[in-house]
């Protein structure tokens, strides 16, 4: 699978840092339709987007918004495919090799988003075009899934008229079936300005923050005993809460009269935004002031006894599983379409510095993609 290779490799040198995916998506419908594919590459409105009462949120800057969809023509119920192209920054460690370099050695291909998730996106596109004919089946080409999912959700407000969906996110070939929800949530704790010199005339903000920290330590806790969802119990740490971001203080000769914090709050399968925020600020006491921003995931749920999600779990060779983290499966749900993450093992390096994805893994998945497209 040479091409195989050569298309992951040439994906990865394109930096599609969310906000900026259009570059990507036109490589991928070049190389989508040399395989006989049916490109077509669109341009949503981002103001009608943004205005709509269940947007999903944002959390990176942009001006456009892309997407494309390839098609393999046929008849009958449709089956979608989807996969996102926007990758995050690199962070601050050092990378050995260049993160954009798409090397392709020792049987994987290096980069940025080659794990996250581009080899999912290439091994659908792949797979559908080796798939034997029969219905028809859309692959779906995403942006800014990381920071929201605003391009999957102008898509299914476009068009939703689909009997099931496979996202090929590295699962490690489980068949995920139940998906945590995450808010981004913004803390403010208050204190008193003095002078530094003087400082029993003030209260610092970041003093009055640490017993908070020990609170959202508590409710992570809190909200990982007893859980209801058998897929979701199975997870090591199934709804994790992290704080990101942390400011107080102009100088070091004031003492800082308010301290803000960003964390990531986990929502559970079956709990309501509202209530994961209540529960929050029941937890940090009513002197923190909270407000929610940026992306907005609800979990996801689909019943592992469904047909599809029997089909990709046979054709794997995975188990059912739960992953603790947020993805635009929860758009396709919403939409009442049976939907399951199936993809490459690797997951613990998205984000991460050195990314890289086995190209035996892709190859695989690009099996996988081309028996369920055959099967469903």
């Amino acid at each position: 699978m040479a091409s195989l290779v050569d298309d992951l490799a040439a994906a990865v040198r394109v930096p599609s840092l969310t906000g900026d995916e259009k570059p990507v998506l036109e490589l991928l419908a070049e190389r989508g339709e040399a395989l006989g594919l049916r490109a077509q590459l669109r341009r949503y409105d981002l103001d009608a987007v943004r205005a709509h009462p269940d947007w999903p949120g944002e959390e990176a800057p942009r001006d456009e918004l892309w997407g494309l969809t390839l098609t393999r023509s046929g008849a009958g119920p449709r089956l979608a495919l989807c996969g996102h192209v926007d990758v995050v920054d690199l962070g601050t460690e050092p990378w050995e090799r260049e993160p954009f370099s798409g090397d392709v050695a020792e049987g994987r291909v290096h980069g940025r988003g080659s794990v996250d998730m581009k080899a999912g996106v290439i091994a659908a596109m792949h797979g559908l075009a080796a798939a034997a004919p029969g219905r028809e089946v859309v692959l779906h080409c995403v942006a800014s899934e990381e920071d929201g999912g605003q391009g999957c959700f102008a898509e299914l407000e476009r068009d939703s008229e689909y009997e099931a969906c496979l996202i090929t996110e590295p699962t490690g070939f489980d068949a995920v079936c139940a998906q945590g929800g995450s808010l981004t949530v913004i803390g403010e704790v208050a204190g008193k300005a003095a002078h530094a010199a003087e400082r029993l005339h003030g209260r610092s903000a970041i003093d009055a923050y640490l017993p908070v920290h020990q609170a959202l330590a508590d409710h992570e806790r809190a909200v990982n005993r007893d859980i209801d969802d058998a897929l979701m119990r199975d997870v090591e740490l199934a709804y994790p809460l992290v704080v990101g971001t942390i400011k107080a203080g102009e100088w070091a000769s004031t003492v800082p009269d308010r301290l803000t914090f960003t964390c990531r709050l986990p929502v559970r399968v079956g709990e309501s935004f509202d209530e994961a925020v209540a529960n929050l600020q029941a937890a940090v006491g009513p002197d923190v002031r909270l407000r929610v921003d940026g992306g907005r995931f609800h979990a996801a749920r689909t019943d592992e006894s469904h047909p599809f999600a029997q089909l990709v779990r046979e054709v794997a060779g995975g188990a059912f599983a739960g992953v603790p983290w947020g993805a635009d499966m929860r758009l396709w749900t919403a939409k009442g379409i049976p939907t399951v993450m199936c993809g490459t093992h690797g997951i613990e390096r998205a984000h991460a510095v050195d990314e890289y994805v086995e190209i035996a893994d892709v190859e695989r998945l690009a099996g996988v993609v081309a028996q369920v497209v055959e099967r469903f």
